[in-house]
């Protein structure tokens, strides 16, 4: 059975949220006692809620309510609840929480009966006989998370079965959370280390799923009511300051009266309301700003008809008031995760007081309190000559809640299930990024790349190999911000596609339960393989191997002296003989008979302008002439050596040159083999290749080559851009843009 009744009350509460008080409470005890009234007529314990369903309903079916309290009233006579009221009252008090949100007649059913199948003799196939089989799954579902033990030991699976039970019909989880309130209400009966248990579980999954869920109206209640128990002393300072302005002059009334002024001159029907702050909003507030003031404690409430309206209101605001611009926010045009949708703006008044202002249509406001309570039956046939037969909409089920759907149920581990609902429930902002399909992606605040990969593409996101943010490429690792625009990049083929996987790495950058689940599933199927003690060694000498082939290109020869005579040449050390060109190279030195070596720090090929500079042996090493060798040499008061190229009139660059290559990629597998199958298919040779250990998925190859003609570069470079996970190859020394002329 649930938690039971106290008479203590929030103070300051909302206009608008149902409340249950003592005296409602023992009128329905009284009415209950009574028992049922004659047939044909509703029994006086449920008249009230009869009557706020109509507001919302008019035409609903009140029979059906009455048989239901029927069967309620007489399976739960003689139970009490602790605080000595008959039970009746609780699955009452419950119902008329949710017919005060617009619940529809099927929910208010369910509701009325969520706690006969579990209390009493009343069977599930009784409650479908007479009642059809949507509200015996309601009631089977209430009936399952009722069962739940809080303990720590038992909350990864029971909130796996909440979870389950609020995804295949949320109506389930707003009776749940209707259910939590009334008892949170009525908690001061209970121990107080009791109190606190159910407090903290309220707090750490119930409120964030109605926070998701969009019913503002529940989770605010229960915030405040858990702060009261958890928080005793901030709950009653906070508390204090409210009373302490009550007695003040409101300026949020003047404000207000302000506004209405100013919509009415301008022709735009508009209702103003003041909406006062709950008790945590307030205390979150006074930790942000300090000191409050009189309209910190609140903010105004425009409503309109219709979405043009909104703007509309906006438009005159910021006209006569001065507006922060810093606050405005658009949640009509990208709606929030959970449904919700208004303009936030704030101006300054005629005393330079900032007030908050929201502005939204009447329905947004429904929605706003209501959230998927608010939409109704959510599994009416779906229209249309295209929907399938029996297939059912389900227009309440945010993105959110298919995402966790779907990733609990690829997690058979409960406690990492807990971990990952937990997580994912402590976001309480979400980010919307802009995909470059035009369409949108909503993602918790915080995530990266790696996170949208996942959400947007399930488990295909593991061919994922780069992104650009903005237009701007960007690390799989990069952080989202709220308006980004996101193009994810994937491998380019199907053998990639199958072959690629996530490494280790991305854990360190997802944010998300379903990309974390996805990659550690990947990582479990697809373990590292385990070098064997040769391979092992050999990887300790790899590095030392791979310098040495680099720089000594393709076979070692034009020794090591060459190397350090050219060290104290002006910084060639880095540039080695082996880069001696033959004489058909096609360079003029004004020098008959010295050998002639392209320098290997930035390769030139013609057309570029080189200049030369003489070392020792006689030989004359070519430059380009924006290479940062050459203006080491030219400081260190080295003379220049004029040196053409043969046939640079014809641009003809005939004869074999070698150029040094940058590949910046992401990292994927085959991208060596992709890359030296698009040289060797260009005509060119590779002397020596480098490959530099990945940092955040990018990987650079160094790559010098031997072109049997010059010309062909800007066709081997195109080429090498064009593989898949590429995205930019430039000439050692050359910035990309001079690379690409």
């Amino acid at each position: 059975m649930s938690a039971e009744a106290t008479d203590q009350a929030p103070f300051g509460r909302r206009r608008g949220i149902p409340r249950i008080d003592l005296r409602n409470l023992r009128r329905f005890s009284r009415a209950a006692l009574l028992g049922p009234a004659s047939r044909g007529r509703l029994p006086d314990a449920i008249e009230h809620v009869a009557k706020v369903h109509r507001v919302h309903h008019p035409g609903a079916d009140l029979d059906v309510l009455r048989k239901a309290y029927v069967l309620a009233e007489s399976s739960h006579r003689g139970q009490m609840r602790k605080s000595g009221e008959p039970y009746i009252t609780h699955p009452l008090a419950v119902t008329l929480i949710l017919a005060e949100l617009g619940a529809e007649t099927t929910t208010l059913t369910a509701s009325l009966l969520h706690d006969t199948v579990e209390d009493t003799e009343v069977t599930l196939d009784q409650v479908g006989e007479e009642f059809g089989e949507e509200v015996r799954y309601l009631v089977d579902g209430v009936t399952k998370l009722e069962k739940v033990d809080y303990g720590a030991a038992a909350e990864p699976e029971t909130f796996r079965k909440m979870l389950v039970a609020t995804g295949n019909d949320v109506r389930v989880m707003s009776i749940k959370l209707a259910d939590r309130l009334h008892n949170m209400r009525t908690l001061g009966v209970m121990r107080p280390e009791k109190q606190a248990r159910i407090a903290k579980v309220t707090r750490d999954v119930l409120i964030p799923l109605a926070e998701r869920l969009g019913v503002q109206a529940l989770k605010t209640e229960l915030e405040d009511l858990v702060f009261a128990i958890l928080h005793p002393d901030e709950y009653a300072r906070t508390r204090e300051l409210l009373q302490a302005h009550a007695g003040r002059p409101d300026p949020l009334a003047r404000a207000a009266e302000d506004v209405r002024g100013v919509l009415h001159e301008a022709g735009i029907t508009a209702e103003v309301l003041v909406r006062p702050r709950h008790f945590v909003s307030v205390h979150r507030v006074g930790l942000k700003r300090g000191e409050l003031t009189g309209t910190d404690l609140g903010r105004l409430l425009v409503l309109v008809s219709d979405d043009a309206d909104c703007y509309a209101v906006l438009g005159e605001l910021h006209t006569c008031f001065t507006p922060v611009i810093s606050e405005f926010k658009d949640f009509i045009a990208v709606p929030k995760f959970n449904l919700y949708q208004s303009l936030h703006t704030a101006v300054a008044g005629r005393d330079g007081e900032v007030t908050e202002v929201l502005i939204r249509t009447h329905q947004m406001h429904r929605v706003a309190e209501a959230g998927v309570i608010a939409l109704g039956n959510p599994y009416t046939p779906t229209e249309g000559a295209d929907a399938p037969e029996g297939e059912r909409a389900d227009p309440t089920r945010p993105g959110w809640l298919s995402r966790l759907l779907d990733w609990q149920s690829a997690t058979p581990d409960p406690d990492l299930f807990w971990t990952s609902l937990r997580d994912d429930l402590a976001q309480d902002r979400e980010i919307t990024v802009f995909r470059s399909d035009g369409g949108t992606l909503g993602l918790p605040a915080g995530a990266s790349c790696v996170d949208a990969a996942y959400a947007l593409y399930g488990e295909d996101a593991h061919s994922c190999i780069g992104a650009r943010v903005n237009g701007r490429i960007a690390t799989l690792s990069t952080v989202l911000r709220d308006g980004d625009t996101l193009q994810l990049l994937m491998a380019g083929d199907t053998r990639d596609a199958a072959s690629h996987g996530p490494s280790p790495e991305w854990l360190d950058h997802a944010r998300t339960p379903a990309a974390r689940i996805a990659i550690n599933r990947w990582l479990a199927a697809h373990p590292a393989p385990q070098p064997s003690p040769q391979e092992s060694r050999d990887a300790a000498q790899e590095p030392e191997a791979e310098s040495a082939s680099t720089l000594s290109g393709q076979d070692g020869q034009d020794g090591q002296g060459s190397q350090g005579s050219q060290a104290s040449q002006g910084g060639e050390a880095a540039v080695p003989a082996a880069g001696a060109v033959r004489p058909e190279a096609g360079i003029v030195v004004d020098r008959p008979g010295a050998t002639v070596r392209l320098a290997r720090c930035c390769t030139p090929v013609p057309p570029d302008a080189v200049t030369g500079f003489a070392v020792r042996g006689g030989a004359v090493t070519v430059h380009r002439e924006r290479c940062p060798g050459v203006a080491r040499m030219t400081a260190a008061g080295r003379t220049a050596v004029a040196v053409r190229w043969a046939d640079e009139d014809d641009g003809d660059g005939g004869g074999d040159y070698r150029v040094t290559l940058f590949a910046e990629a992401f990292s994927r597998p085959h991208l060596l083999a992709d890359l030296t199958e698009a040289i060797a298919a260009e005509g060119a040779e590779v002397v020596a290749a480098a490959v530099e250990p990945p940092r955040e998925q990018r990987v650079r190859h160094t790559y010098t080559l031997q072109l049997p003609n010059a010309g062909r570069l800007p066709a081997l470079m195109r080429a090498m851009r064009n593989v898949p996970g590429v995205y930019d190859v430039t000439r050692e020394g050359r910035s990309m843009a001079a690379a690409r002329s």
